[in-house]
């Protein structure tokens, strides 16, 4: 089992992956072709068996309690973990026949955000995907998945081309949020995502989004107006990051505070459900995707053929009616009228 990288609250699992991995040499050795102390010591094979055994069976069990009901900031902490699979990941697991498609045809190419043609499941599909990069070289040329106006430009140009072959659009959200530095400013930043919201709510194609990972601000809207909209179980959706709300609210980003604000935002799958933000929560392995990327990753492609096989048997006028009337109710509210003996009391305490 690897160490090399615990969450904070995770520290009960260290232990045990200590003894597991010495339990699993040990097992190894006793078990290796040629190895005369397993043949002279056949109950010491049994008892390291039966000890390792005994050990994965607490890991699983603790793992399964530390991550039953995790705190909204160590649900961000999850998203952010290092091993977390990214979109472009996803797109290897599953997406066949995948043809990368580069550039918006205006100022450049930035490889924050991956977009292409490929198969999921019986469907033909134009992917759409922010990536972060999976080491150091990587993520600085990604800008650790915050892209610039030209990602959400190219995003728009091959969905537009989606559009006018038929082809249904799935993207993966996971971004911090778009770039914020100066350069992407003098190029429009604003000016692209709010034009992205735009077409995309008018698409007459399906169109499919999931939160892998980080969902933050407008960085990860600029992509995500769906028909359907889920996030994994341990990603988060915001209008901000924990830290940037801490720094505005409390004037200081810290553990304290951070934990404050990623409450307060309500970021995480199931307070978005509730919300009418997202229209699903895909549950993760336990321990979290990245403990066990193949069944994340069957996973997310069960969900998204599932969405594909409903919205393509709508007509496009029905498709778009639905999707405005989805986006049209966030944020409603009523006011509930007061009861006839409150109002009562309200008059006479008026008089």
């Amino acid at each position: 089992m690897a160490t090399y990288y615990t969450l904070d609250f995770e520290q009960p699992l260290r232990a045990l992956d200590e003894e597991i991995g010495q339990l699993k040499r040990r097992v190894d050795a006793l078990t290796s072709e040629g190895d005369a102390s397993a043949a002279g010591h056949p109950g010491e094979l049994a008892e390291a068996e039966h000890a390792l055994a005994d050990r994965l069976a607490r890991h699983s069990q603790t793992m399964g309690e530390l991550y039953k009901q995790l705190s909204p900031w160590n649900t961000v902490r999850v998203a952010r973990h290092p091993e977390r699979p990214q979109g472009r990941d996803y797109i290897e697991a599953f997406c066949r026949d995948f043809t990368e498609l580069h550039g918006d045809r205006r100022s450049g190419e930035d490889p924050a955000i991956v977009t292409g043609f490929g198969r999921i499941g019986d469907f033909k599909c134009m992917i759409v995907a922010h990536h972060k990069g999976r080491n150091t070289q990587e993520k600085l040329r990604c800008n650790f998945g915050c892209p610039h106006p030209e990602g959400y430009r190219k995003a728009l140009e091959k969905m537009q081309l989606a559009a006018k072959f038929g082809v249904p659009i799935v993207t993966f959200v996971d971004t911090p949020g778009a770039y914020p530095g100066l350069e992407a400013e003098k190029r429009g930043q604003a000016e692209a995502i709010a034009l992205n919201l735009k077409i995309m709510s008018d698409l007459p194609v399906p169109i499919v989004s999931v939160i892998i990972g980080e969902g933050g601000s407008g960085g990860a809207l600029g992509i995500a107006v769906g028909d359907r909209v889920a996030m994994l179980q341990h990603a988060w959706y915001s209008v901000i990051s924990p830290e940037g709300c801490a720094a505005i609210l409390w004037k200081q980003a810290n553990e304290r505070t951070n934990s404050q604000a990623a409450t307060a935002l309500k970021l995480t799958g199931r307070d978005n459900l509730e919300l009418g933000v997202v229209d699903a929560v895909i549950d993760e392995p336990v321990g979290g995707a990245h403990r066990d990327k193949a069944e994340a990753a069957r996973r997310l492609e069960q969900w998204i053929v599932a969405q594909l096989e409903s919205l393509t048997e709508l007509d496009v006028g029905d498709l778009l009616e639905r999707r405005y009337q989805r986006y049209r109710k966030l944020g409603s509210f009523t006011i509930a009228e007061p009861a006839p003996q409150e109002a009562a009391q309200e008059a006479d305490s008026g008089a």
